[in-house]
């Protein structure tokens, strides 16, 4: 079979913005009410430049604009970044084309950390408290993973996928019983439930500055351990030969993963198969090393759930579907896919 040859990474990255740009402000367009692009530019310039004096914009158009569907549009993108970003390190980690947040159990336990946080009033108390708990789940749960894999001599898929389905059940299990405590008080209750199926609604600025630090902290760990994460897929003991700290490295990509993963979960819920299919996805356009294939990944993760996130609102509206739903249609397939393709 022969090997597709890789994108110039001049040629790619100017294209992979392009197509980001254009998802974020398509989605800013379009929704139960369509704005023009003259509006969209109108209600941003006296929003961001209001000493120049721009007309044309009404306080509605700005109210859409700035203060619901761009920090929606912004959130997915960045959600989408961390996803992507933290599948492809886990891959590389693991050295497995299967592993990614949702389905080796990560996201699951960054759930159940932002549950725990959401049932018991503390994201009340201060927003900061659910991406908070939800990386120390998501961290508990991918730390417990990689023990099990370990322990059994490497990250084979079976290994790695029975790991994952018992980690993911387990912390399931919590989160379901912290729900069922929950109930009594139905409006946290309907919260957690409509949270758990993923989605961005109502999601502001706020949003945007918890998620921004983490996407660049680990987006910056990816591009600093990208030469190691190369090396160490020849194995950890040749990595150790070459020089590369194998412990010191698997651990802080470990933990950059888990930050990732919790702060995408924490302010959107769980979102499956962004971190498995964009990562597939971007090492075809971009080749293997992770220098080039992090960044890539981390723009056409943003792109794709911006997309993605867009469909959610438009499919059937005025209504929303749960970008949870959308997400697992598109991807589904796509793992069976993986799974069934025979070996060389």
């Amino acid at each position: 079979m022969t090997m597709r040859r890789p994108i110039p990474p001049r040629l790619f990255f100017p294209l992979a913005l392009g197509l980001l740009a254009a998802a974020i402000v398509a989605s800013v367009a379009f929704g139960s009410v369509s704005l023009p692009l003259s509006a969209i530019v109108a209600a941003l310039a006296s929003k961001l430049f209001p000493w120049l004096g721009i007309g044309g914009s009404t306080p509605t158009d700005e109210a859409i604009v700035w203060a619901m569907r761009l920090p929606r549009a912004l959130v997915a993108a960045l959600a989408g970044a961390a996803l992507a970003t933290a599948g492809v390190q886990m891959q590389g980690l693991f050295r497995n084309p299967l592993a990614s947040p949702d389905i080796i159990g990560t996201s699951a336990g960054g759930a159940l950390g932002a549950v725990l946080a959401i049932a018991s009033g503390l994201s009340a108390v201060s927003p900061a408290y659910v991406p908070a708990f939800s990386f120390v789940g998501s961290a508990a749960a991918l730390v417990a993973v990689y023990t099990l894999t370990a322990r059994a001599g490497g990250a084979p898929i079976a290994t790695l996928l029975l790991a994952g389905v018992a980690i993911g059940a387990l912390c399931g299990a919590f989160t379901a019983l912290a729900v069922s405590l929950a109930w009594k008080r139905w409006e946290v209750a309907q919260e957690i439930s409509f949270w758990l199926m993923g989605g961005f609604d109502s999601r502001t600025w706020l949003h945007v500055r918890l998620l921004l630090p983490c996407v660049l902290v680990g987006l910056g760990a990816a591009l600093a351990y990208a030469p190691e994460l190369d090396v160490m897929s020849l194995g950890d003991e040749d990595a150790r030969a070459l020089g590369v700290e194998t412990r010191r490295t698997t651990w802080i990509i470990l933990l950059a993963a888990a930050l990732l993963t919790g702060a995408a979960v924490a302010v959107g819920g769980v979102i499956g198969f962004v971190g498995l299919i964009v990562p597939h996805a971007a090492r075809l356009l971009v080749g293997p090393r992770h220098r080039v294939l992090a960044p890539a990944c981390a723009i056409v993760g943003a792109a794709f759930l911006a997309g993605a996130d867009l469909l959610a609102r438009t499919l059937n509206r005025p209504e929303e579907i749960r970008l949870g739903i959308v997400t697992a249609i598109i991807g589904a397939p796509y793992f069976l896919r993986l799974l069934l393709r025979p070996t060389a």
